[in-house]
């Protein structure tokens, strides 16, 4: 009953401003949210609205709740988040704030608008021991202070809103932002030699692709399908660090940008504050079998993105 009251305060909602679809993010420049605006200005029928700094501080309670109820969204998609995962080992309350209470009072305010949430959670949470990829089911144990305070989110989310969708991905990378495929781009025009960890493995996923998929699920779930379920999204297929920065590499030759040699080392040779998990791969049937989606191979992803920082 909670899910059809609130899909019938939705369509009230749409119906009084022309039906278009009105999302709220929360963050503002992050790689998701950014590739949330692109996709949905591709899309006539979404009207997307922002919180974040420097209007809406996710460190000081009340504004975000404040921001959503203001905005009245039919879907509330929680993008923001404390990602800097070794300053979190130094600043645990702060990544509490924000990835912990910070989602719960999305959530609630979510709920009170009559508003499905998208929670947006990371491979962190599992503890990255043995081999396979990571079932949505399958026992947590984040070992960083990020991994614990993402767990306390979906903790936070699930307690408050049965209209929720708890989305966990990997490794994600885009054209914009601090990530993964920038890093390695930027050392290889000023380095011959790259070295990089080859005894992690996971999903790269590209935030495009994310963010296509996300907008999929939240038309559903505002539908009643797939609600107060988790679920992982991530690129298909698997590959280490260093499989990954050799893939860059490949493709930026290709591009014609500059290019640098990759040698593998183990972790052991690259101490971080923060463990880091040793297999981040997930499994995301889950998600493909409920909402009809299954993110492209890693590698096509890849290309694209470096293809794009190419012609920029």
């Amino acid at each position: 009953m909670v899910v059809a009251a609130a899909a019938r305060a939705v369509l009230r909602r749409r119906a009084a401003r022309g039906r278009n679809l009105r999302i709220l993010v929360t963050g503002r420049q992050g790689q998701l949210a950014r590739a949330l605006a692109e996709a949905s200005e591709a899309d006539g029928a979404i009207q997307l609205l922002f919180a974040g700094r420097p209007h809406v501080d996710l460190e000081q309670p009340g504004q975000l709740a404040a921001a959503i109820k203001a905005a009245a969204p039919d879907l509330v998609i929680n993008a923001a988040a404390y990602t800097e995962v070794d300053r979190a080992e130094d600043e645990p309350k702060r990544a509490m704030r924000v990835n912990g209470a910070a989602a719960g009072e999305a959530a609630e305010a979510a709920r009170a608008a009559g508003a499905p949430i998208i929670q947006i959670s990371t491979d962190y949470v599992f503890d990255g021991q043995g081999s396979g990829a990571w079932r949505e089911e399958a026992r947590v144990g984040p070992l960083s202070v990020y991994g614990r305070t993402k767990l306390a989110g979906e903790e936070a989310v699930r307690g408050v809103s049965p209209d929720h969708l708890i989305v966990r991905t990997a490794w994600v990378y885009s054209s914009w932002g601090r990530n993964f495929v920038r890093t390695m781009l930027g050392a290889a025009a000023q380095r011959d030699t790259l070295t990089v960890v080859d005894d992690q493995v996971g999903s790269p996923t590209s935030a495009v692709d994310l963010a296509g998929a996300l907008l999929t699920a939240g038309r559903r779930a505002l539908r009643g399908e797939g609600l107060g379920r988790t679920y992982h999204c991530a690129g298909s297929g698997e590959t280490s660090w260093f499989g990954f920065a050799t893939e860059i590499m490949r493709t930026a030759r290709e591009a014609g940008l500059p290019t640098a040699a990759v040698e593998p080392v183990p972790s052991s040779r690259w101490p971080t504050k923060a463990v880091r998990p040793r297999n981040s791969v997930l499994d995301s049937r889950r998600f493909a079998e409920t909402f009809g989606v299954r993110l492209p191979e890693w590698q096509e992803s890849v290309a694209a993105v470096v293809g794009r920082l190419a012609t920029a």
